[in-house]
């Protein structure tokens, strides 16, 4: 979905978050391409969640800069998607958060519905179109969340542990959603501290510890030999989960 007038690369130089007095993001340099999937892996409190939230605009760095490639930031804006751990739903239908969406998105009314149910049929929802979206299953509800960006045609979709709360058989249905964007063209950029989701899903590895990017690989060769001491106690499940 992005071409030569694409938002990527995301540049990020020296991007440093403060919270509470202390660095959470510290210092972190790197450029995100079109293509391969990215993960962003580390521990519980690396820091994952809050620089994806600074790659998508939610949050400003302290310090440093994010510049996504010669777009305004309308463009920007519309051009990315992020579905969060726990997808806040509106207390409407499945189909009508959708619409919601795509009304937020300036997608002409007469197109919106058929784009809606065909995201829903993509997520394999399409039979609880009607129903409150606040009475689903958490899988259905990370799906829903899913379809509603599935809507928009982002060209980068950020994720941010999208099945930390979910059980195995709902996991395996979103991480079939995830490869379908990747198969459509979206460049994919997640958080997981799950070793195995990195491994099915991942091109790449960003491997952050306490705020830092401390490695940067292809997914193979991050867990056939990480470089970092971090990274090797990480991968043999010696870091504390916290």
């Amino acid at each position: 979905m992005s071409g030569a007038h694409g938002i990527l690369p995301l540049t990020l130089r020296e991007v440093r978050y403060m919270a509470g007095g202390r660095n959470i993001i510290d210092g972190i340099s790197s450029e995100i391409a079109a293509g391969p999937t990215t993960i962003i892996l580390g521990a519980n409190g690396a820091g994952k969640s809050v620089l994806m939230r600074l790659m998508h605009g939610l949050l400003r760095p302290t310090s440093g800069e994010i510049a996504w490639h010669g777009q305004g930031a309308e463009r920007v804006r519309r051009a990315q998607a992020m579905v969060f751990q726990r997808p806040v739903m509106l207390r409407r239908s499945a189909l009508a958060n959708i619409l919601y969406a795509l009304e937020l998105a300036r997608v002409p009314a007469a197109g919106r519905e058929a784009q809606a149910m065909d995201a829903l049929r993509e997520v394999g929802l399409a039979e609880v179109a009607q129903r409150p979206a606040r009475v689903l299953s958490g899988g259905e509800q990370q799906r829903l969340a899913l379809a509603r960006a599935w809507a928009l045609h982002p060209e980068v979709l950020f994720l941010d542990e999208p099945t930390a709360n979910l059980d195995p058989g709902a996991t395996r249905e979103i991480e079939n959603v995830i490869k379908a964007f990747d198969a459509s063209g979206t460049k994919i950029v997640m958080s997981t501290h799950n070793l195995g989701q990195a491994r099915r899903l991942g091109d790449e590895v960003l491997f952050i510890h306490q705020g830092r990017l401390v490695e940067r690989a292809s997914v193979d060769a991050f867990f056939r030999q990480p470089t970092s001491t971090e990274a090797a106690a990480f991968v043999k499940g010696e870091l504390p989960w916290v």
